[in-house]
């Protein structure tokens, strides 16, 4: 059984809530930026940079915010990135050209660079090893919810209201998700006033003093960069779909906004099954095998690879029906990866999930902060909209073979303390 209590079930439900609602101010630019890129008058590779503006923050937070995730604890920490999300959501609404539009994506990544590192760690405290996967899986599929209901919500908003009205709207809902984690989370699990002990079996002891432990920065790292490499391939992919794929629809195929944003939202919600499969498939290996490495690995290659075969059609074919069944289940593969490579730092790193985290999706921050440039260049220059997912079909290739690299089984060890023997079971784990 998952989730025994209440209270774990309506924190995990909590963070789901924000992925939600975080993937959505994330990636509302991509369904609103062919009536902004009009109405501001930008290029193609303007908006590359307005895309990529976001991910330069947000790669840094992804390390720096994962310690201040440690150092200061969860509930201090997504209360502040909700608001400052937020505040930029509402401020992008009102830009009048390229730079302000960079500047807000800018306070955008900062405000979302720590929290996914940060989550991690409050879920590292609150789930059992059985649980990480899972729990991973169904936070990322609201956050691919997010990316789904995405264009159908924004191209509502600006055929009823306006473009502008649609991140005022977005960046509201935000605030509200602030002000319920400040009354609801603990970062301790033993302090929350709805948890009994039959609740705390199989938790890590020790949440909050391990908070407070000073980070091993070199060594983690170290430890944690394969991990980085692989998350860098994912991400890569994962930008091409958030950034591009509403426009692709649009001007690949000829269609208008609506039409567009539906076919985008088709293919997002098979990473909703996508994210939720992966984490299933991933813990149900581990609690039959016991192999940590086995249930990690065997999901992020199997995601890989089958992006790969789904993706190929694209060179091939230019029916617009074909093209978006292939696109859907390229992208269901690509997800099965978010839950494993997401357990992956809890897994060897459990007492800094935080900064483990962040290391690794720094990898992904990298990727958001070169690819759209690149992509939007590419367009540019060919006049063909379906060359930045051409272009990645190596780097599914690459990220298949740099899984082998992530040895989930070996459990960090800070040489100032005194070490233990590595778990390789799931109960030996808990």
């Amino acid at each position: 059984m998952l989730m025994r209590n209440q209270a774990s079930r309506l924190v995990l439900l909590t963070i789901c809530l924000m992925y939600l609602i975080f993937y959505v101010d994330r990636v509302n630019l991509a369904t609103a930026a062919p009536i902004m890129q009009k109405d501001l008058g930008l290029t193609a590779t303007q908006l590359g940079i307005a895309f990529s503006a976001f991910a330069y923050p947000y790669a840094f937070f992804q390390i720096a915010g994962g310690w201040l995730g440690d150092r200061l604890g969860p509930r201090v920490m997504l209360c502040l990135c909700a608001l400052i999300v937020g505040a930029s959501t509402i401020w992008t609404g009102v830009v009048g050209g390229l730079v302000a539009l960079f500047i807000a994506r800018l306070s955008l990544g900062i405000g979302e660079g720590p929290a996914f590192p940060t989550a991690t760690r409050a879920l590292s405290n609150w789930m059992r090893p059985d649980q990480r996967a899972f729990a991973q899986g169904i936070t990322h599929a609201f956050a691919r919810f997010g990316n789904a209901v995405t264009p159908p919500l924004i191209a509502l908003l600006v055929v009823a209201f306006s473009w502008r009205v649609s991140f005022y709207v977005l960046g509201a809902a935000s605030i509200v998700w602030a002000v319920l984690w400040w009354f609801y989370f603990r970062d301790d699990p033993r302090t929350h006033p709805q948890i009994t002990p039959q609740d705390l079996e199989g938790l890590p002891s020790a949440t909050v003093a391990a908070t407070r432990k000073d980070v091993p920065w070199g060594p983690l790292l170290k430890r944690i960069m394969p991990v980085t490499l692989t998350d860098f391939c994912y991400g890569w992919i994962l930008w091409l779909y958030l950034n591009w794929l509403p426009s692709f629809f649009m001007h690949e195929f000829n269609l208008n906004l609506k039409k567009s944003a539906l076919f985008a939202a088709g293919v997002f919600f098979a990473g909703v099954i996508g994210d939720t499969v992966g984490g299933l498939l991933s813990d149900r290996i581990l609690r039959k095998t016991g192999n940590v490495g086995k249930a990690r690995i065997s999901v992020i290659v199997l995601g890989f690879l089958g992006s790969f075969c789904f993706m190929l059609p694209i060179v091939f074919v230019h029916d617009l029906t074909t093209i978006a069944i292939c696109l859907s289940l390229a992208f269901f593969f690509a997800e099965l990866i978010v839950a494993p490579i997401w357990a992956i730092p809890m897994d060897i790193a459990p007492q800094y999930s935080g900064s483990a985290s962040g290391f690794m999706n720094f990898g992904f921050g990298m990727a958001g902060i070169i690819s759209p440039v690149v992509f939007g260049w590419a367009i540019d220059l060919t006049g063909r909209w379906d060359v930045p997912f051409i272009a990645s079909l190596g780097v599914l290739l690459l990220g298949a073979v740099l899984a082998f690299t992530t040895n989930p089984g070996k459990r960090f060890v800070d040489v100032r303390e005194s070490q233990k023997p590595l778990p390789d079971t799931m109960h030996e784990m808990a």
